[in-house]
């Protein structure tokens, strides 16, 4: 059967984490859930190399999965998700998920909110003083000519607490722009919020010295606050969204 070449890349990466996470039962159990059980139970040598250890099987697990896929490409989330809730559950919320370790956290001070994280979003952290309401502009047309939408936490109102505002704005954006002119202490809390759930963080300033020591070794814009320096952080702003 024809699979889209992105859906057999897809099955890569999925098939190393099936064989380091799965056993009999979950297999079984995905068998049941993909209706597949055939395909699974079928096959000559998965669940036999499997019991054994041999080192065949990575081989086996890749051919079972393909088979499973193939059926109903469909299937290829139905396995993703079932391999997440061995690996820890849950939403993945990162913008750029690595292959190291996962882990699963449950926050005191904030509620995770339900919805899934939206690709076209960038949220925006920078004081609310009058003298950035143009600069917020400027990243807006930035954000729209990447063909992405852009949303700060004033936009919005959705919890009493605006903390919990703020969290829920990072965790549905994939980009989070922190402006860090004047060092203001609320943006350097979010932007450890941000770079904790993996989001993709791109760092603006009026000043190179406002850049918290520690993240300095990461690339960051730099612009002037009046319209020549707002024109050129726009452009080179959505340099930058569209490269992420």
């Amino acid at each position: 059967m024809y699979l889209d070449p992105s859906i057999r890349l897809a099955i890569l990466p999925l098939k190393a984490r099936v064989a380091k996470l799965f056993d009999k039962e979950s297999w079984l159990e995905v068998a049941t859930l993909t209706d597949s059980y055939d395909l699974v139970t079928g096959h000559s040598r998965l669940l036999r190399s499997l019991e054994w250890g041999d080192g065949d099987y990575d081989g086996h697990v890749l051919e079972v999965l393909t088979s499973i896929v193939e059926k109903n490409p469909s299937n290829l989330d139905t396995v993703s998700q079932y391999a997440d809730q061995l690996d820890g559950g849950g939403i993945p919320l990162s913008s750029a998920p690595a292959d190291g370790p996962r882990y699963y956290i449950q926050p005191s001070v904030f509620k995770i909110p339900t919805t899934e994280p939206d690709p076209d979003l960038v949220a925006v952290m920078m004081p609310f003083a009058a003298q950035f309401g143009a600069v917020y502009e400027a990243i807006k047309r930035a954000a729209l000519g990447a063909g992405l939408k852009c949303m700060r936490v004033d936009d919005m109102w959705v919890n009493s607490v605006l903390v919990q505002d703020i969290f829920d704005l990072i965790v549905r954006s994939r980009i989070v722009v922190c402006d860090f002119s004047g060092k203001n202490p609320n943006v350097f809390y979010e932007a450890g919020i941000a770079h904790t759930l993996g989001k993709h963080v791109v760092p603006i300033t009026q000043s190179g010295d406002d850049i918290p020591a520690d993240l300095r070794h990461h690339r960051y814009l730099t612009y002037l606050n009046n319209g020549e320096g707002l024109a050129q952080l726009e452009a080179n702003l959505g340099i930058r969204l569209r490269g992420l």
